[in-house]
């Protein structure tokens, strides 16, 4: 009897136990099982937008995108998983062992696909889907990626792709961003991510326990990213990368009365496209290479001008009333400053302002700049745009450098000598700039005495924003001294002994300013800077040749260019 009552206890007690448990996992526990049912059944699938095209001022397309193939899985048990990416890896003809390996590492959370083989080709995709009800999990995603039709072409301009670093993130994760975002890398793609890049969409879907796809339980579109128009020129641009070809250099090619810029290559050039595919050793060639492909010269390297510098000092001296018309000093090939020769490149003879610049006498601008002294000399050439960014819109943007007496002694605790003035005069001694700035500074000659902000920006998402960019003002020059300056310019093409007069064989009138900026201890720096044609000037071009010699032969290359853009119609 004791017995039966102690079993009876104990059956009782069980079932006691057993409500107990049922109550606790259906009432007290009931939202977290639930949830964690709904993570086990629920998938979410990304849908991937495609990021803002860059286009031409024409609308003709630079950069777009163009569909490719992911191939995803949802998780599921580790112990079926292994056979289905045998027979995915069998189709792809890769290793199982690497799909496994790339599945592990990507793994986030039941609810999250895994992306195990990304851009796959078009037949083996079809061949997939194809395959999909055997294949448990398998997903094939249509992915846009960057396409470049023209390849290198406006590379600096547009810039690259990249996974987001760590220091980008923490900048921008409060505007959405997050880790392995892919994030816009100079130029154009970064300066302009924000409007470029796609907003990501996705599916909810419902799977069996074999991972199987159930039924949709929601959709939300993505968001294409907004189009970028620019002012370049692809024929333009195209005619400038052509023939500044393999060698070290800038050319910038602006409408002087806007700022817009037609046409900016730099050279060496890199091909963007090897950061979409994540060729590993193309990528690290690219950052390794000594002759840095990745830097815009244009705009992010700094030079010393030469003599591209002389028309500022002549302008300084003019303005100041050191020097006129009829000024003139004698070039017997060199003259003193103290003690120390100064070395003109020739013997010219006695020479005034519009015959020095045509030659580009050294002994001239010597005298000149003795006369009119290196703080006005410097601060003629900050209302001129230099030593400062010019504001152009894409990042990275050099200042460069004009020292000066005051400069000198608050910084380095030196005297300045007249030794430094004279290689102030000529654009030498720490004297920097960038091809943009010399292009800007020649178009207040171009356009009678303006300063004009550069942009390459001309309308994002079909409205026209050029008018945020667009920043003239007035150089505090006279209009005569511009004039001056301008008959000396076109005598460096039309003198035939103008250093520039290469170009005099031209069907339009050219006017300009050749450099040899010296350099040791490697080569001089080639420059030419000018505009055309000479009344109504269309085009300003700076050709800049890192370590290219005397600027005669950037003067060469801009007469190519210039022919090529008559023969295409473009002037």
């Amino acid at each position: 009897m004791f017995r039966t009552k102690i079993i009876g206890l104990i059956v009782i007690f069980m079932f006691l136990l057993l409500i107990f448990g049922l109550a606790n996992l259906q009432i007290f526990q009931y939202r977290d099982l639930r949830g964690l049912s709904d993570k086990n059944c629920i998938r979410l699938i990304p849908q991937i937008g495609a990021r803002g095209k860059i286009l031409d001022t024409e609308g003709d397309i630079i950069i777009d995108s163009k569909l490719s193939y992911n191939v995803m899985i949802l998780p599921q048990d580790k112990k079926t998983v292994g056979g289905v990416l045998a027979k995915v890896a069998r189709i792809l003809g890769v290793s199982p062992d690497e799909l496994k390996k790339r599945y592990n590492a990507e793994y986030v959370a039941p609810s999250v696909p895994i992306v195990i083989a990304k851009n796959i080709e078009v037949n083996k995709a079809i061949a997939l889907e194809e395959l999909k009800t055997s294949l448990a999990g398998i997903i094939i995603q249509l992915q846009p990626l960057r396409n470049y039709p023209y390849r290198s072409l406006g590379a600096h301009v547009i810039g690259y792709l990249g996974e987001i670093d760590r220091w980008r993130l923490t900048k921008l994760e409060d505007y959405g961003y997050m880790t392995k975002d892919i994030v816009g890398f100079g130029g154009v793609e970064e300066k302009y991510d924000y409007y470029l890049r796609q907003e990501e969409g996705g599916l909810s879907v419902e799977v069996d326990s074999r991972g199987r796809l159930v039924r949709v339980l929601g959709f939300r579109p993505p968001r294409n990213g907004k189009d970028m128009q620019l002012t370049l020129n692809l024929q333009i641009q195209k005619i400038a990368e052509e023939k500044l070809a393999n060698r070290k250099g800038a050319v910038v090619i602006m409408e002087p009365y806007s700022g817009a810029i037609i046409a900016m290559a730099s050279a060496p050039v890199f091909n963007p496209a090897v950061f979409v595919n994540k060729s590993g050793e193309s990528i690290s060639n690219i950052f390794n290479d000594r002759d840095a492909p990745l830097v815009n010269r244009a705009i992010s390297a700094v030079y010393p001008a030469g003599s591209v510098f002389k028309p500022i000092v002549a302008a300084a001296a003019l303005e100041a009333g050191k020097i006129n018309l009829s000024t003139s000093f004698l070039c017997q090939g060199s003259t003193f400053v103290g003690r120390q020769e100064f070395k003109c490149w020739e013997t010219h003879g006695w020479q005034n302002l519009t015959a020095a610049i045509a030659h580009s006498c050294n002994v001239f601008f010597y005298k000149a700049g003795l006369l009119v002294g290196a703080q006005s000399i410097h601060d003629y050439a900050i209302k001129f745009g230099l030593a400062r960014p010019t504001a152009f819109e894409l990042p990275y943007e050099a200042g460069g450098f004009i020292p000066s007496p005051l400069w000198r002694k608050i910084n380095k605790f030196k005297n300045w000598f007249d030794g430094d003035t004279a290689n102030l005069s000529i654009g030498q001694g720490d004297v920097s700039v960038t091809p943009l700035q010399m292009a800007r500074m020649m178009a207040v000659f171009a356009n009678g005495g303006y300063l004009v902000t550069p942009y390459i920006v001309k309308a994002i998402d079909g409205q026209d924003v050029s008018s945020y960019h667009r920043r003239v003002a007035r150089c505090p020059v006279k209009t005569g001294t511009i004039n001056y300056i301008r008959e000396g310019m076109r005598g460096v093409v039309s003198d035939p002994k103008g250093t520039g007069n290469v170009l005099s064989s031209l069907t339009v009138s050219v006017a300009g300013k050749t450099g040899t900026a010296q350099a040791p201890p490697g080569q001089a720096h080639a420059w030419f800077t000018g505009f055309f044609p000479y009344k109504n000037p269309k085009f300003v071009i700076c050709v800049f040749l890192e370590r290219g010699g005397p600027g005669y032969y950037s003067s060469v290359i801009a007469k190519q260019i210039i022919e090529a853009l008559i023969a295409e119609g473009l002037m």
